[in-house]
């Protein structure tokens, strides 16, 4: 029940959102004033939050924010806490408000009834308790019955609308290289764990072995026969996918990614997986030619399929159908799934409130429809006004950035500014609302309405496949703390709550909202220039229109980025994956240098007054250290470096400014601080 993005160069988000899975505790409602926004000191910037013992050029990072990283803990229902964090509490809080109202309203049609009897649905403890298993019967008893490989695939065809899991994963998108039109992507899929280097690497050799004890006790739950064998079975199985299946690095080549085929011919490369069968129940039948994701795995894991005892994918299917149904069952399965998914893999004490899932859920289900309610309660007109003249002031900056780049020849110098001109930017909330006039949502069958929202979502893009490109649409609710760019549209969008200090503040000083939320406007747009947006023209087409003298000199500059990254090492023994965090890597520095920019065009030609003793360029740079303030717990540490294509927030402040020359003039690091790096060294991209 799950739609993957396959396309290496995805929608680039500004920062990944926690690796645990809440769960059920004791409700507690926010206070009165949580729903209100903070704000950080009397110009915007936490002063108390800084450790003046340590030098800037020692660890920007901790002179930044060590007070308030040395005084911090992080809340036990959660793996990480940090400027993201405060203010997604925040944005849940509000749309609890708004979905309280909604399902305190007896009267409520429409939308609004919806998100009501879903919400009710969740925290329907008493119903969810005396079902238990019940939900899970007709699912499993169907794969007790599917004695065949093509029955199966069948089943693994429902995945992207079902609690079934498949070998394979379907997603509808942009073509790539026709934008104007959807096509049917395909991918590599299988796994329990979060990546292959969970099944094939020491480092996470305990997390396998419990997985293992996890997929047992799920099984022997769930009333399946022989669940410790089966166990075994199982991850064995998995192991062979891992092994077949690309890495993350891999994964994000969009070239490599990009393999158009027919469905015919798709048999014939793998022709151990029934995909006639996979496709229509899948309801896209019709669909004859299909974009292959990881061509060289397709045949392997095919293969995989073929050799695997029946009685062993029924097994692996009907742990996963348990695995992915959890959530919405009795308090044993959702413990169970926190035990394991929470706990030991991301090590989070415990398991979130009940309204805050309730919450998530509502939202993930009914985003739009939430979204709708929350815009019209907190999101001022004044503040997207305000951006949209901050993304103007951005785009200008590049634009002057772009032009006076020594680097880079005329030719590829034209094509880069007309995709800048060419931006699309998409603020707040969409113009065009979600119509969920035909989800059905009952407030007396939550397993039910997980599963009929999951298919009304996927026969949204089924539709869409017939159809031109809807431009309209978001990829992201307004009452998400993020924001992305989207190399097929080619624009750049920015929901509704992350406009908050600290990110934006119309109460802070200038310098303050350019480092911050003006380093995630121009973080978005450098996506359209880093390693893989810049593989896609103006008009969102996959094509290379760099010459080759230029893509040279950039690849240069961008492995020169990813050693520097890979020295990083977060933990003993697991270093910063510089390759596979290279676009984010290069989006933090594109957006501080285009920021920084802007900031000084901001000024006119007139020089910063001093704030608390500060500069400007000062004050703009802690802006931005403060935004990446954060703790995470190693566990979740672990994941995100070899899952995450982030670095951690740690090296996303001194990772980034020690390639800024202004910084070191901000601050006078000289050689032979810890962060210097020579002039020469320095990387320069953008």
């Amino acid at each position: 029940m799950k739609r993957l993005w396959l396309c290496a160069a995805a929608a680039a988000a500004l920062t990944a959102s926690s690796a645990a899975t809440p769960s059920f505790a004791a409700d507690a409602a926010p206070a009165a004033d949580v729903a209100k926004a903070q704000h950080f000191g009397a110009w915007g910037f936490d002063l108390s939050g800084q450790d003046k013992t340590v030098a800037p050029g020692q660890d920007f990072y901790k002179f930044a924010s060590g007070g308030w990283e040395a005084k911090t803990q992080i809340p036990s229902d959660r793996t990480r806490w940090g400027a993201f964090d405060e203010l997604r509490e925040l944005s849940d809080a509000r749309a609890r408000a708004v979905i309280d109202r909604a399902a305190a309203n007896k009267a409520a049609t429409g939308e609004e009834a919806k998100i009501g009897a879903l919400y009710n649905a969740f925290m329907n403890e008493a119903l969810i308790e005396k079902l238990d298993a019940a939900p899970l019967a007709p699912a499993l008893a169907e794969i007790k019955a599917a004695t065949t490989r093509e029955q199966l695939a069948a089943i693994m065809g429902r995945a992207m609308y079902d609690y079934s899991s498949s070998f394979f994963g379907s997603a509808i998108q942009q073509d790539a290289k026709n934008p104007s039109r959807y096509a049917l992507y395909v991918g590599q899929d299988g796994l329990g764990l979060p990546d292959r280097d969970y099944y094939l690497t020491d480092q996470f050799k305990t997390q396998k072995a419990k997985y293992e004890a996890y997929v047992a006790q799920m099984l022997g739950m769930a009333g399946w026969p022989d669940a410790q064998a089966k166990a075994q079975a199982i991850v064995a199985l998995e192991t062979r996918i891992a092994e077949a299946s690309w890495s993350k690095v891999e994964q994000r080549d969009p070239v490599k990614t990009y393999n158009p085929t027919t469905v015919e011919q798709l048999a014939k490369d793998a022709p151990s997986f029934p995909w006639r069968t996979y496709f229509k129940a899948a309801g896209v039948s019709d669909v004859e030619t299909v974009i292959v994701g990881e061509k060289s795995a397709f045949p392997k894991i095919a293969a995989i399929f073929a050799d695997t005892p029946i009685d062993v994918l029924q097994a692996w299917q009907a742990f996963h159908v348990v695995d992915a149904a959890s959530p919405y069952l009795s308090k044993r399965f959702v413990d169970a799934r926190f035990d394991f998914r929470g706990k030991v893999l991301s090590g989070q004490p415990e398991n979130r409130p009940r309204w805050k899932r309730a919450v998530t859920t509502v939202g993930s289900s009914l985003g739009e429809a939430v979204g709708k309610l929350y815009v019209a309660a907190y999101f001022p007109p004044e503040s997207k006004a305000a951006m949209e003249q901050l993304v103007g002031n951005l785009r200008a900056a590049l634009k002057v950035r772009i032009e006076k780049l020594d680097w880079m020849g005329p030719d590829t110098k034209a094509k880069a500014l007309n995709k800048l001109a060419h931006f699309n930017v998409k603020i707040g909330y969409p113009d065009h609302w979600r119509d969920y006039s035909g989800l059905e949502i009952k407030a007396d069958d939550l397993y039910g309405d997980i599963r009929r929202s999951s298919a009304f979502e996927w026969n949204f893009w089924v539709e869409k496949l017939r159809g031109p490109v809807d431009r309209s649409l978001w990829g992201m609710t307004p009452q998400t703390v993020n924001a992305y760019y989207d190399p097929t549209m080619n624009e750049i969008v920015f929901p509704a709550a992350i406009l908050q200090p600290p990110f934006f503040d119309p109460k802070a000083d200038p310098a303050v909202n350019y480092g911050g939320i003006g380093a995630v406007i121009g973080h978005e747009i450098s996506h359209g220039f880093d390693d893989q947006g810049r593989q896609f023209d103006a008009d969102g087409t996959l094509r290379d229109w760099w010459t080759a003298q230029d893509a040279d000199k950039f690849v240069v500059q961008t492995k020169r980025l990813s050693g520097q990254y890979s020295a990083f090492s977060p933990l003993p023994g697991a270093h910063v994956n510089g390759d596979l965090t290279m676009g984010e890597n290069i989006g933090d520095l594109g957006g501080v240098l285009t920021a920084l920019d802007a900031y000084h065009m901001s000024l006119g030609g007139k020089p910063a007054a001093k704030i608390d003793g500060l500069t400007g360029d000062q004050r703009f740079f802690l802006g931005f250290a403060q935004i990446w303030r954060g703790k995470i717990r190693d566990d979740a540490l672990r994941q995100q470096l070899v899952t995450d294509p982030h670095s951690p927030s740690y090296y996303r402040a001194n990772g980034t400014v020690r390639n800024v020359d202004a910084w070191y003039e901000a601050f006078g690091v000289k050689a032979g601080d810890p962060l210097y790096v020579a002039p020469d060294q320095r990387v320069r991209i953008w």
